[in-house]
């Protein structure tokens, strides 16, 4: 079921089997000396002409008080980012979870409770409840069916700063977007951010107005990250099997701005939502900045209806 919700979550329902729960599956790129990102774990979906692992991408920040993950996956796999882990470093401190979706934060109840586990106060009381995302199905409840162990036990509201130096971490909140509990995670000394789900491929967005997301909101949390985030030069993404530039988070910025726009443009001229799901194409510009229709996997229609419904 895990994968199933994630796969509708990241625009899957079709693709390949799920591969069991194993290290080996993982793929550890290094993007700095001691960052890491997990790639794998998951059903195998295909978007864009690539097959895709359906589990959002783990960053593994080593610290010399022991790792920092950005994320856990699929329930499942938390021992095997464990088991990767080992070929590099002994021990886990500290999980931030960038929102409430279960392909993000569904391994956090296999790491020992001593792990300190972070997130934006939206995202701590949404895993509490684990609701459906929007036009899916419902989410498991890891979380209650192990006794509360993995929730996040610090929370903040819109910035907090964890350590000092170079291992400095920067937590940032912006706003709602693609749910309402979205942390922005940036290495200062790295120059690396990753996005969570905000960012999470180039496609349409998933909104999550059942957790909190918005879409009329959405372009503008992405203005603010823009503004706000300075002397980044290296993205990951929830989901995007390569690292990315801001350069493209600012193109993202635009590209869901367009959308929301054609959505209410739409409405405010006595269309219906059928006319936009018949008629709404990928823009060329777009397409040759390499976005890819995701329409075989999630329905465009349950992303309109929510910006649809928030347009006055």
């Amino acid at each position: 079921m895990s994968e199933r919700v994630a796969s509708e979550k990241t625009g899957g329902g079709q693709g390949g089997g799920a591969q069991p729960p194993s290290a080996a599956v993982l793929h550890a790129e290094k993007i700095r000396d001691n960052l890491y990102v997990l790639r794998g774990g998951g059903r195998t979906v295909q978007l864009g002409g690539v097959d895709l692992p359906s589990a959002g991408n783990t960053v593994a920040f080593i610290t010399a008080h022991g790792v920092v993950l950005v994320d856990t996956k699929l329930p499942g796999w938390g021992k095997p980012i464990m088991d990767k882990l080992a070929e590099i470093t002994d021990r886990v401190a500290m999980i931030i979870n960038t929102h409430t979706h279960v392909d993000h934060v569904g391994g956090n109840v296999e790491f020992p409770m001593a792990v300190e586990v972070i997130a934006h106060e939206n995202t701590a009381k949404a895993m509490r409840e684990m609701r459906p995302v929007t036009g899916g199905p419902a989410q498991p409840k890891i979380f209650e069916e192990n006794g509360g162990r993995g929730l996040p036990r610090r929370t903040f509201q819109d910035r907090m700063t964890l350590g000092r130096g170079d291992e400095r971490i920067e937590l940032y909140y912006f706003g709602p977007a693609h749910t309402g509990g979205d942390v922005w995670v940036v290495f200062p000394a790295l120059g690396v951010l990753h996005t969570g789900d905000v960012f999470a491929h180039k496609a349409v967005p998933v909104l999550d107005a059942n957790n909190g997301g918005s879409g009329l909101e959405y372009p503008r949390t992405i203005a603010k990250a823009v503004a706000a985030l300075k002397n980044i030069d290296t993205i990951v993404t929830g989901h995007y099997p390569a690292t990315l530039r801001m350069a493209d988070l600012k193109t993202y910025g635009d590209f869901t701005h367009e959308f929301v726009q054609t959505v209410q443009t739409a409405r405010r001229a006595g269309r219906t939502i059928d006319d936009v799901v018949d008629t709404w194409r990928l823009p060329e510009r777009f397409v040759k900045e390499d976005y890819v229709d995701m329409t075989h996997l999630r329905p465009l229609r349950r992303d309109v209806e929510v910006v649809w419904n928030e347009t006055v």
